[in-house]
């Protein structure tokens, strides 16, 4: 019987670690993955508060795009949509997607509450596949993710941040 567990027990430890090993190098690779499908904005498709299909091809051309990944309830997502209202002259020239899991009516109310709707540099859209975490490879929010002109990636912003530091990074591309 020792014979038994001596055998069994280094070979039960020694694969326990070899699929540990597998685990860690497949995500390794799977966020490696990720970071390189966001180099350029990927393709996605969601839906606006007129249950509308909207991806990328509605985007405008040649025009810088920050994504905003957000929960109404979330306080510092609202401070995000408030500095947006805020400062809305100094973002005329880019592209702003909010972008929501919430129902359309709670986006709805969300966009009513900042005055954001009657702009046409901002969108409102409703992940209902909760995609987008997995597509922009965002864990928190706020998520701001930043694209320039011609569609490349210039930062991944987690939590809130100053509008300064986002128009910064704008006028740095």
């Amino acid at each position: 019987m020792k014979k038994i567990l001596k055998i069994v027990i280094p070979l039960l430890v020694l694969s326990l670690l070899a699929f540990m090993g597998y685990k860690v190098v497949s995500k390794i690779n799977h966020k490696k993955q990720v970071a390189e499908n966001i180099k350029k904005m990927p393709i996605f498709s969601y839906v606006t508060l007129e249950n509308k299909v909207f991806t990328q091809e509605n985007l405008m051309q040649n025009k810088p795009t920050l994504f905003i990944y957000f929960n109404s309830e979330c306080d510092f997502c609202n401070h995000e949509a408030e500095m947006v209202q805020q400062n809305i002259e100094q973002l005329k020239d880019i592209q702003v997607v909010f972008i929501s899991y919430e129902p359309i009516e709670k986006i709805k109310q969300f966009a009513n509450n900042y005055k954001l709707l009657n702009y046409d540099n901002i969108y409102f859209l409703s992940d209902s596949k909760i995609s987008f975490a997995s597509t922009f490879d965002v864990k928190s929010m706020p998520c701001l993710v930043l694209y320039d002109k011609e569609n490349n990636l210039i930062e991944k912003i987690k939590g809130q941040v100053k509008i300064e530091t986002v128009l910064e990074r704008f006028h740095n591309f």
